[in-house]
């Protein structure tokens, strides 16, 4: 039940409807028990005297308590119904706010189709037991003690003898829960790699089909649905191992009943009426603990749900902001950044970036360049404020980011990453978004400085025209241009390309660059490119080599020096270099 008062938050507001429902179920529970009394009446006070003159009176009252219960079973579903869909909707919303504000340092190993399962399927499992099942729980016990109270009103003796076998019933059906949840806890985490494997493979379909990886997919989801299907089974065995033995406890006291409750008739100790009332009765009992399993296993499977979302509820937020937080003033931020003595590792894994020190001055343009893994995104990612620093301190106009609000921050940067994302919308919005009263002419300029208005008016229905998801439909440099207009409308103090132009052509690269120039000027700007193209314009250009600094300098400066500066400079322009010089590339390579 802990998990139980773990959620409570999210329904209690709506309280009244638990209320409500359980007392009307209560009360169609304790109408039930009517049934039995009029068999009895119907038996000895009209069947036997021959008084049949009673029967029209009993039945109209079984007409009138059958239309009583069958409203209160209305309401209780009604106001259960309520409630399921309060807490659903409050437990959802949670839990996608809590996706929102959750740290980069989560993502780097969540997984979209567990996070999807969590917000689905855990979610209504959940809904439907605080809804229903928690009524129906208690149901059972008000059922047992209902049902009781009038079987000893009848007669304590028969009652004791029929009860002989019930612990037995209640023993097997606790020990059915005890090894029932772990395999439903089993179960969850199945199905949520189950479908992590769909998501994957719908996602990475291209990349599947170029490879003809087709039959290695299918051997994968297969391996993983024989997983989710060989728990099913060892579910179900529970099941056929428990039930049976419940059905056999629950017999026992039928059996009994008829034994010692005929007996008792033919001495004349109870009525023919008194003793078809008990046997009604005593399947009023046993059916709620014949059925407890069935409760049982929603209790669990909500149990395990509730366990799956409270632990993404209950995920610590890595960077969040101090108490002591400012909120810049957008018109007196100037963009400089500071990195001193910056170290920092991911998790328990080795250095990222070691003793970074950086100095980007208002308006300057700071280049990175290094292989795969030197720590040009983690430095970025730094800036941003998606990690905390191990060691050293980054500053933004002499202020720790960690003193700054997040959302702050992150308003006076604009990132074009390396892998563009579209949202399934149109081209207006993707580029205007997270931007409030933005006029048409501001996405146009910012279209134009970033070369994708033509293609864009190439198209059918121009900036109203809907790509598909992830931006599906449009090439990859069409993509990064867009990502590089939504950048540019932002008109932030601190621009961040990181790599932005890999997926363009030379040419498209070069007139891009040319926009750049424009939006550059008073921006502090940060570019990461393999291409010495890119960088060769950058104030300083710093060197990364499996996060050291190992070369800083001026493009004309660091083209002197030996170093990996100037090797990747001889590689990219081989063929120039070797052109002008009349030489061969070997040889101005070994040069």
């Amino acid at each position: 039940m802990n998990v139980l008062r773990q959620l409570q938050g999210f329904f209690w507001e709506k309280r009244v409807y638990l209320f409500l429902s359980i007392l009307c179920l209560a009360m169609a529970t304790a109408l039930g028990l009517v049934y039995p009394y009029l068999l009895q009446r119907l038996i000895d006070d009209a069947i036997r005297p021959e008084n049949f003159g009673l029967v029209p009176q009993l039945a109209l009252t079984v007409v009138g308590v059958v239309t009583i219960k069958a409203f209160l079973q209305f309401l209780h579903g009604f106001y259960g119904g309520r409630l399921g869909n309060f807490l659903a909707y409050q437990m959802r919303n949670a839990c996608y706010e809590k996706l929102q504000f959750l740290s980069f340092r989560y993502y780097d190993t969540a997984r979209t189709g567990d996070l999807m399962s969590r917000l689905t399927g855990d979610l209504e499992a959940i809904r439907m037991f605080i809804g229903f099942g928690f009524a129906q729980l208690l149901n059972v016990v008000m059922m047992v003690t209902f049902g009781s109270i009038m079987m000893f009103s009848i007669s304590w003796k028969l009652t004791l003898f029929t009860m002989i076998s019930m612990p037995f019933l209640v023993v097997t059906a606790l020990r059915f829960e005890s090894k029932i949840h772990p395999a439903f806890q089993e179960m969850r985490l199945a199905l949520s790699s189950l479908t992590t494997a769909v998501q994957e493979n719908i996602t990475g379909v291209r990349t599947v089909k170029s490879f003809a990886r087709e039959p290695h997919e299918v051997v994968k989801f297969s391996g993983r649905n024989e997983r989710y299907k060989s728990n099913q089974i060892f579910a179900s065995a529970l099941w056929a191992r428990f039930f049976p033995l419940m059905e056999l406890f629950a017999n026992i006291s039928v059996v009994l009943l008829l034994l010692f409750g005929g007996r008792m008739v033919i001495n004349q100790e109870l009525t023919l009426g008194q003793l078809v009332a008990f046997f009604s009765l005593i399947w009023y009992i046993i059916g709620p603990l014949w059925g407890i399993g069935f409760h049982i296993n929603n209790y669990t499977q909500s149990k395990a749900s509730g366990e799956r979302v409270l632990e993404l509820l209950h995920q610590p937020v890595d960077v969040e902001d101090s108490e002591d937080a400012i909120t810049l003033k957008p018109d007196e931020v100037k963009g400089h950044v500071v990195f001193d003595s910056v170290t920092f590792a991911y998790g328990n894994k080795m250095a990222a970036v070691k003793d970074i020190q950086l100095h980007a001055k208002p308006g300057s343009v700071i280049g990175l360049l290094g292989g795969t893994g030197s720590g040009k995104s983690t430095i970025i990612q730094l800036l941003m404020h998606a990690y905390n620093v191990n060691s050293g301190s980054i500053t933004l106009d002499g202020v720790n980011v960690k003193d700054i609000k997040v959302r702050s921050l992150r308003s006076q940067i604009a990132t074009v990453f390396q892998e563009t994302f579209l949202f399934s919308s149109s081209i207006r919005n993707n580029i205007a978004y997270g931007m409030k009263n933005v006029s048409m002419e501001d996405i146009i300029r910012a279209a134009k400085l970033a070369k994708a208005h033509d293609f864009i008016m190439e198209m059918e229905h121009g900036y109203d025209t809907v790509v598909g998801e992830r931006g599906m439909g449009l090439s990859g440099g069409q993509k990064q241009r867009i990502a590089i207009a939504r950048a540019l409308l932002k008109d932030p103090k601190i621009l961040i390309l990181d790599d932005a132009t890999s997926a363009v052509d030379m040419e498209t690269e070069h007139e891009i660059q040319s926009g750049f120039q424009e939006v550059m000027n008073g921006r502090t700007t940060f570019i990461i490119a393999h291409r010495i193209s890119s960088l060769r314009h950058a104030d300083e250009i710093l060197v990364l080599d499996e996060g050291v600094i190992v070369q800083r300098g001026k493009h004309d400066e660091l083209i002197e020096l030996d170093g990996p500066y100037r090797d990747v400079y001889q590689i990219q322009y081989a063929d120039l270099i070797a052109r002008r010089s009349g030489g061969t590339v070997e040889g101005q390579v070994q040069s």
